[in-house]
């Protein structure tokens, strides 16, 4: 969810000019996703949420049993995180994650129906007095999150606790599918800006930073010629330059946090990180420093870590690496 860092995952929804008519055979597609997601939005809300819970884990054992496109890149992410396992242990790994990032999707449905104290209470926070030290300070605090445990909830809470988010994500197709998200999400106290088609996400997330908001964005990928390259895990890739280069302009705090289950409660964690001088080599280092608290928290927590995409460097194709090649480390 960043200005810098485009996402077609559908936990991600966010407003723009509306396209062109697509040919019946894409329309039928999205009223198919739509039913899908309509039906089980329905029929997760009005089951015991142990009867939801366990229904969304049998599916995820079925997809990991299958060993889907995105089951087996998550393998080869984990493998990267845990280098010390062997295959049958990183199977072992990937299906407790393919079991959090499907619980992630049975919370996202039920989530609208949690009250404030539901929803505090299902939290533990580390570090929160660091947060509330910024927050309070006025100046804005910038948020960058790893695709860990369920940053939705995360955003609910903030606004439960009196921190209304800010955000920016990409659009979601169906429209309607779209605009349930982003309904969903205000619902919960989460503003989402359009990252295209509308006004320029950097300028409003700015000012709400001005104004002494909280701007939460997902900040672990971004393989285009925007994203700063850092190292994570040893290897190269990208991530978005936009948390650290609203910090910078703006003047508010960076604060990255990482997030993981444990039982029925998600976890979060507030890491505080230096400020370097400068705006250019800046953005670089800030980056490098998110990267590494998120590569902290994911080797405490890989079963919570939901990337299911290509993030290395090294995995992409020949065309895509020599793209980025030619366009040199973002600054």
């Amino acid at each position: 969810m960043t200005p810098d860092g485009r996402s077609s995952d559908p936990r991600s929804g966010a407003g723009a000019p509306r396209p062109t008519r697509p040919p019946i055979t894409l329309r039928m597609k999205y009223a198919a996703i739509y039913a899908a997601y309509s039906a089980a939005w329905a029929i997760l809300r009005k089951l015991p949420e142990h009867a939801a819970l366990g229904a969304l884990e049998r599916i995820a054992d079925v997809v990991w049993r299958r060993e889907a496109r995105g089951v087996r890149q998550l393998e080869r992410n984990l493998a990267r995180v845990r280098p010390d396992l062997g295959a049958g242990e990183i199977r072992v790994l990937s299906r407790a994650g393919m079991r959090s990032y499907f619980r992630y999707w049975c919370e996202a449905f039920r989530l609208p129906d949690l009250r404030a104290d539901d929803i505090r209470s299902r939290v533990v926070t580390h570090g929160e007095d660091v947060f509330w030290k910024a927050f309070k300070a006025g100046h804005g605090v910038v948020v960058p999150l790893p695709h860990m445990g369920n940053w939705d909830f995360a955003g609910a809470w903030a606004a439960a606790v009196g921190a209304p988010v800010t955000s920016v994500a990409e659009r979601l197709r169906p429209e309607r599918l779209y605009d349930r998200f982003v309904a969903y999400r205000a619902d919960l106290g989460i503003e989402i800006l359009p990252a295209t088609g509308g006004p320029d996400p950097m300028r409003i997330l700015s000012d709400r930073l001005y104004a002494g908001g909280l701007v939460c964005l997902v900040s672990d990928r971004d393989l285009s010629a925007r994203g700063v390259e850092v190292s994570f895990f040893g290897e190269p890739t990208r991530m978005p330059a936009g948390p650290a280069a609203l910090a910078l302009r703006t003047g508010a705090t960076l604060l990255p946090v990482t997030l993981w289950y444990d039982g029925p409660q998600m976890h979060i964690r507030f890491h505080p990180v230096e400020r370097p001088e400068g705006t250019r080599q800046g953005i670089r280092a800030l980056t490098q420093q998110i990267a590494d608290v998120f590569a902290e928290g994911i080797a405490e927590h890989p079963q919570d870590w939901h990337m299911l995409q290509r993030l290395w460097v090294a995995d992409l194709d020949a065309g895509h690496r020599a793209a980025l090649e030619r366009t040199g480390p973002a600054r």
